[in-house]
């Protein structure tokens, strides 16, 4: 199998790893799905918004303009990665105290009764949350089973549960545990004629793919900057229109216009800084793209790049995956748990005589990071007859190349002979 490695359709997959300082110790990262590495460009951008006049925004002396700036561009990069508006884009320290902030504030108007969605693929985030808030309201949990032979979440899972008395459906765009990728856009289509809500975690997808939220049918969207080479916190999207109908608490002085009036406290400029940094990162990947102007309309605009970049991650990351599962496939005793037609480059495997932590630990004194667990998919872990341990998550990410796979089968190899 060949790779593209600066063809028109393809990533330099040699120069973005040059760009990326932790590669150079040698390790072969699987743990994308935990968090990437971080970019020199970010890491700068981080460096140079410390480095630089910083106050509480404003507009009249430096250090306020710079704030300001940040948070603006930061707004109009997220925007362009999800397909929002800027005035939509929310930061939160998480995607878990986000989903926890909107719970609670959505919930006020919930009744005895009434009743919630949840997936049993999700990740506890999208879950726990929402179970807890329902809970408070009087409110009914169902629940939607994927099937654990396949992966799939059928469309028709959560639309059996859907009735007049549906507030609101939390489902993930994308499982963190075994890739799978339900249908969001038809199970958006049955929510909203049932008059709900939807709340897609996007925090696994938006690593790997082109999101478009208002094709996705999302009411909101939340997604962390650091799967996809950014800081450490978290980013709700929505329309600006329903933000505006939710009223959440804050301080009396705190502004109340949106997206502020979800954001408590002093935001974290520089993490903002590095986060703008990463969408354009992740833009300049875009196979044989000038450099032009970021000019909203024209052909190399930054959503048009983003459109072009993520086309070329997807059949790098697909063609790495299907060698991955290949090599597998072709190991004594190990299961793959990722079976879904749509998936992330992510598997989740099981050994027939030996335990994943085992093997983490093993492949970790070969310096491969491939981590063992639930990942805090706990219902889908369980589901798929695991109970809490988990497997072992070989997690994909575009800096990854064929020498990577080739080094993780030599050792798993190594690892189930002994």
């Amino acid at each position: 199998m060949t790779y593209d490695t600066g063809t028109r359709t393809g990533i330099d997959i040699d120069a973005l790893r040059a760009r990326i300082p932790a590669l150079r110790a040698g390790v072969a990262h699987f743990d994308g799905p935990g968090g990437t590495q971080t970019p020199t460009p970010v890491s700068e951008a981080i460096t140079h918004a410390l480095s630089n006049p910083l106050s509480v925004r404003g507009f009249v002396a430096p250090g306020e303009i710079n704030a300001e700036t940040i948070v603006r561009d930061f707004r109009l990069a997220m925007a362009d990665l999800l397909g929002a508006e800027g005035a939509g884009i929310v930061v939160g320290r998480s995607a878990t105290q986000l989903t926890y902030d909107f719970s609670r504030v959505l919930a006020r108007g919930w009744a005895p009764g009434d009743e919630v969605i949840v997936s049993r693929l999700d990740h506890d985030a999208n879950i726990r949350p929402w179970v807890q808030a329902a809970g408070q309201a009087g409110a009914v949990v169902r629940w939607a089973d994927f099937d654990p032979a396949t992966g799939e979440l059928p469309v028709t899972s959560v639309g059996a549960l859907l009735t007049d008395r549906t507030r609101l459906v939390a489902v993930t765009a994308a499982s963190n545990l075994i890739g799978t990728r339900p249908d969001v856009t038809a199970i958006a289509d049955l929510v909203h004629r049932a008059g709900a809500l939807l709340y897609v975690d996007g925090v696994h997808l938006a690593a790997h793919a082109f999101v478009d939220v208002t094709a996705l049918g999302a009411d909101f969207f939340v997604c962390s900057p650091y799967k996809f080479f950014g800081p450490h916190h978290g980013v709700l999207a929505a329309s600006p229109g329903l933000l505006e109908t939710l009223r959440p608490d804050k301080l009396a002085p705190s502004t109340d216009a949106v997206p502020e009036r979800f954001e408590l406290g002093t935001l974290p400029y520089e993490a903002l800084a590095g986060t703008r940094a990463a969408v354009d990162f992740l833009a300049d990947l875009a196979p044989d793209t000038p450099d032009t102007p970021d000019t909203p309309g024209t052909a190399q605009d930054r959503r048009t790049r983003l459109r072009s970049a993520f086309a070329a991650i997807e059949v790098h990351e697909t063609a790495l995956r299907e060698r991955a599962e290949e090599a597998m496939s072709q190991l004594d005793g190990v299961t793959q748990h990722s079976r879904a037609a749509l998936r992330t480059p992510t598997l989740l495997l099981t050994f027939d005589n030996h335990e994943a932590t085992d093997a983490y630990h093993f492949l970790a004194r070969s310096r491969i990071h491939a981590p063992a667990g639930s990942f805090y998919a706990l219902e889908a872990s369980r589901h798929l007859g695991l109970g809490t341990a988990g497997g072992l998550r070989v997690g994909l990410s575009p800096y990854n190349n064929a020498d990577d796979i080739e080094r993780l089968t030599a050792a798993l190899s190594a690892y189930l002979r002994s």
